[in-house]
């Protein structure tokens, strides 16, 4: 998923390797902290997303996802000797920041991994910093094709970073589910294709105008915005004279949640079909009635839906927790889970003990990440030979009487 503003890097930040005699906190006795004589190692996650400002409802959503899987953990003792803490960072959906953010979890010398971005043009900047201190970096909700199989992934996959790993499914599916739900599902012929020039929404829209006319559509018009704008006059003017009998929007909630309502308010009643960068309730809160038939892919099938789910969701409504658990809610838990798991299995190889040795520690957990397999609250956790999830999930969703309401799930063809 997703990208607020892409900025051109002229360095990369890089990290260097900590050295340390014993990894975690001490306990409160001043014992040594591994995980002998009834002592405590205390092991951070990282978590990186926009938690306040755009994109801040699913930003959310992400950092108390993996809260709960943290404290689970806790609670199950999961890890014997071994406490579990969250930290999480504020990227305000800008990738200078989320790079600066990589940097402070990959300095926190008790830090074994890090849960997000949300936006895929911010993981673009993270992802040197945290292969350059050979730490996992798991994203729940990246979809950009190219972060686990390169910039020319659609002629030679090559992945570029072996730290790097997504519980989410790619554009590439997520583009031609969309496409083939539009022209196969709702039977709409032509098609108007917008984005808003970002890695996340630009990739999408080039997938879905692909593959669109590849089932037989026709696009009679593209176009871009800018993020942050807030005036679609000329564009609804566009729309309206194609003729186009869907919009199809490559980009967030913040600006597709304005453009459908004003292309509703000019009489242009078509439906706006995007991606998961649109799939929150803050798009149907904005836009109101003028929601009302909109769609929105997903990935997985719907959290509610999951037998392993329904503790989340209760325990994420008990707890009061700000956001919305379910566009990445249940893939943040996943991939803290994930790390979790991984700490696990390093230390069932070393005795029931975490190697000392961050350095050390890092690097096994990496290793066992890729090595994933488990049941997760959203489904199987594995990942193939890129970092990229096994589970090939999609979900199409539809307002109706102003809730997103699950209407076809499957795999893209």
């Amino acid at each position: 998923m997703r990208q607020r503003s892409l900025v051109i890097l002229t360095s990369v930040l890089t990290t260097g390797a900590l050295t340390l005699t014993a990894c975690g906190s001490r306990d409160d006795k001043g014992g040594d902290s591994n995980n002998s004589g009834g002592s405590t190692t205390t092991l951070t996650i990282g978590v990186d997303a926009p938690l306040s400002g755009e994109n801040s409802t699913t930003g959310l959503g992400i950092q108390y996802g993996a809260q709960i899987a943290v404290d689970d953990a806790n609670k199950k003792k999961l890890v014997p000797g071994v406490t579990f803490k969250l930290k999480a960072y504020d990227d305000k959906a800008q990738p200078a920041t989320g790079q600066s953010n990589a940097t402070a979890i990959t300095g926190d010398k008790t830090a074994v991994g890090a849960v997000g971005p949300l936006n895929s043009g911010v993981a673009q900047t993270m992802q040197q910093v945290f292969a350059s201190a050979n730490m996992v970096q798991i994203s729940p909700s990246n979809t950009a094709p190219e972060l686990t199989q390169g910039k020319n992934w659609q002629t030679d996959k090559k992945r570029p970073f072996k730290t790097y790993f997504r519980t989410a499914t790619t554009d590439e599916l997520q583009g031609s589910f969309a496409a083939d739900y539009a022209y196969n599902g709702l039977k709409k012929k032509t098609a108007f294709v917008v984005d808003d020039k970002q890695t996340y929404g630009a990739g999408l829209a080039k997938i879905f105008n692909e593959k669109y006319k590849e089932f037989g559509g026709k696009v009679v018009g593209t176009d871009h915005v800018n993020t942050g704008d807030k005036d679609f006059g000329s564009l609804v003017t566009k729309i309206k004279n194609s003729g186009a009998d869907l919009l199809y929007y490559g980009g967030q909630y913040d600006e597709s949640s304005l453009i459908t309502k004003q292309l509703k308010d000019a009489g242009v009643n078509i439906p706006l079909f995007g991606g998961d960068g649109m799939f929150a309730s803050t798009y149907i809160e904005t836009a109101g009635k003028a929601a009302e038939g909109d769609l929105a892919t997903a990935i997985g099938v719907p959290a509610d839906t999951l037998p392993a789910a329904k503790q989340f969701i209760e325990t994420y409504k008990a707890k009061g927790y700000k956001g919305d658990y379910g566009a990445y809610g249940a893939y943040s838990y996943d991939a803290a889970t994930a790390i979790i798991n991984a700490v696990k299995a390093v230390a069932d190889a070393n005795g029931g003990k975490v190697p000392t040795d961050i350095n050390d520690l890092r690097s096994k957990v990496v290793d066992a990440v890729q090595k994933s397999d488990f049941e997760g609250i959203s489904g199987k956790v594995s990942f193939d030979e890129y970092g990229d999830t096994t589970n090939k999930q999609l979900t199409v969703y539809q307002v109706e009487k102003g809730e997103w309401k699950a209407v076809k799930t499957g795999t893209a063809k």
